[in-house]
């Protein structure tokens, strides 16, 4: 984290009272958002509310032992990230310090208060290729060149958005390649804009763009129910909402390793240690699918457990979707997960009733709608500043207590994210993976991705998907009937039904994430899956209609073979498909 240089001379003030991570300051030079560094051990901090002579803070580290009468220094800057290369394969805790630089600093894990570290690395140097030549003109945001910051990723520098007014072009004057540290010029402009490959920006201020577009392309998952029922788009808003033990980190996780993204920014907000410890020792040890490298590589992590600050938790969304804001300015596509937004709140709300504010709905501030809306709004499908196109794909867990999606978080979510996918405690205990309940979640993208369905898997997808949504409910209200009567007391083309909707359930919508083929599942075989189910659903009710009893129908050999289709290889899946349906229409035809 860092703030910008300020040579102006400015007023220390002195700690009036300390109320847990909030201090107030009388008689300091700040404004808003301003960072501070709070007593004798230069605690990070930041400004919230200023009344006359009166500076309230929130201190992002530990405020024990911190006394009144104690100095507050004034920077003059706001909460700022270090963006440029080297935050990629990095871990960082909730204000952008290096929690693996500080490990070597101060030799332990645990870590003293006051210390700090720049976000990225001052000293290592870079390969820098001029993307421009002498005499160019340039408009802020453009791309100057190019760092290979990783095996996966080019890492694009360019000029600051705050250098040249909007409209406004300089001519280069200078450029050269070769290797320099971050903060070596690498362009200058003929207005003497000096252009580095190191930026900042303040946190809390959304990175200007041309235009916010429409998306129109998935940001595919390889999870079936998610993909084939309730698709996100890339530039879209998705909440998972479930209690304890459901499923929200690991469909996260899923989501990180297999999301059709160029970057993944992964926010551990308030997540408990053990969690977080996984996703540390488990992502630098993980190939990426997609390139072949470690998928680290393409990943930015932002540690924040449940035992570190409180006000550190509130930061930590804006210092990881304001890193994402960076890599979708390149032309990325960035996938950013929030683990979660309910102890953002829970952070929110501790921060709100130190300060006396009066409460909203069940403690929250009365101001939680807007926050959570500020921050889901800088997702989207870009035409940024510089020509190029970029999304983020903004996906947050929620965790209501005790599972109740009628709390304020989860409320208030559901009003601004456009996909909702529900997780279910009842599907988790039955080791149904995802645990995502179908009659709970929905997609408000449907629409607007089918084209690309149609064009990229097949011309009937909506069709093919509204006839296993319609099979799902019917079987939704059959299982209340089932629950009083019993199966058998139903007619045999309901008793098709069930079955029908149970190859739907365990074929189609579950699928093993320990398996190294099922684990993952392109569209394509999502739809041959379906297929697969449906033809066998239309071949039964034939064989129904002529007589044949329904106990012959699902006794067939080839029915049980729809459950292998999953974790058949991909490149074997469509003659798999194919066999399968003619052995389906062969020994159900027989029958009569």
């Amino acid at each position: 984290m860092s703030q910008a240089t300020d040579t102006t001379v400015r007023e220390d003030g002195v700690i009036e009272s300390v109320s847990g991570p909030v201090v107030t300051a009388k008689n300091l030079d700040a404004k808003m958002n301003d960072v501070v560094y709070v007593g004798e051990e230069g605690l990070m901090g930041e400004v919230i509310e200023i009344e006359g002579a009166i500076t309230t803070i929130q201190v992002y580290e530990e405020t024990s032992a911190v006394s009144p009468g104690e100095p507050v220094e004034g920077t003059g800057a706001p909460l700022s990230v270090d963006l440029g290369p080297g935050m990629l394969d990095s871990i960082y805790d909730g204000v952008q310090r290096p929690l693996d630089v500080l490990e070597d600093k101060m030799g332990s894990a645990f870590l003293d208060r006051g210390v700090d570290a720049p976000g990225i690395d001052l000293e290592k140097t870079w390969e820098f290729t001029p993307d421009v030549s002498e005499g160019d003109e340039v408009a802020r945001g453009d791309i100057v060149g190019i760092v290979p910051e990783t095996p996966s990723i080019d890492h694009k520098v360019m000029v600051p958005p705050g250098a040249l007014d909007e409209g406004e072009t300089a001519e280069v004057v200078s450029i050269e390649s070769g290797n320099f540290t971050v903060e070596d010029t690498v362009a200058e402009l003929d207005d003497g804009t000096e252009i580095q490959m190191r930026q900042e920006w303040p946190v809390r201020e959304a990175r200007p763009t041309e235009d916010k577009q429409t998306p129109t392309e998935p940001l595919t998952s390889g999870q079936r129910i998610l993909d084939g029922l309730f698709p996100l788009a890339k530039g879209g808003t998705a909440a998972i909402p479930g209690p304890f033990g459901s499923g929200k980190t690991v469909t996260q996780q899923s989501l990180a390793k297999f999301a059709d993204a160029d970057i993944v920014v992964y926010i551990g907000c308030g997540e408990r240690g053990n969690e977080m410890t996984e996703v540390i020792d488990d992502f630098p040890e993980l190939p990426d699918p997609q390139t072949g490298n470690a998928l680290m590589a393409r990943t930015c992590l932002i540690a924040n457990t449940s035992n570190m600050p409180v006000a550190a938790r509130e930061s930590c969304v804006y210092t990881g979707i304001t890193i994402a804001e960076h890599y979708r300015d390149m032309g990325y596509d960035v996938a950013l997960m929030a683990d979660s937004t309910s102890r953002w709140a829970e952070a929110m709300r501790e921060i709100s009733s130190r300060l006396e504010e009066m409460p909203g709905e069940e403690g929250y501030p009365a101001y939680l709608a807007a926050r959570l809306s500020q921050f889901y709004e800088r997702a989207g499908y870009f035409d940024n500043i510089n020509g190029t196109e970029g999304s983020i794909s903004a996906i947050g867990a929620v965790s209501p207590p005790g599972g109740d999606f009628s709390e304020p978080v989860t409320q208030n979510t559901l009003r601004i994210v456009k996909t909702f996918w529900a997780l279910d405690s009842d599907l988790a205990e039955k080791r149904h993976f995802p645990a995502i309940n179908w009659n709970d979640s929905y997609s408000l993208y449907r629409d607007q991705l089918d084209p690309w369905f149609e064009d990229n898997v097949a011309d009937d997808w909506p069709e093919q998907r509204q006839w296993g949504i319609d099979v799902l409910d019917e079987d939704g209200e059959l299982q209340e009937v089932v629950q009083l009567v019993g199966k058998d007391a139903l007619p045999e083309d309901q008793q098709l039904t069930l079955e029908v909707a149970r190859f739907i359930k365990e074929a189609w919508l579950q699928q093993n994430a320990l398996h190294d083929v099922d684990r993952y599942c392109p569209p394509h075989k999502t739809y041959r899956i379906l297929g697969a189910i449906r033809t066998f659903n239309d071949e039964a009710e034939d064989a129904l209609d002529a007589g044949v009893p329904i106990d012959e129908i699902t006794g067939i050999d080839a029915a049980p073979r729809l459950n292998r289709i999953g974790t058949t290889p991909d490149d074997e899946v469509d003659e798999f498909v194919d066999q399968l349906e003619d052995d389906i229409t062969e020994q159900l035809r027989s029958l009569y």
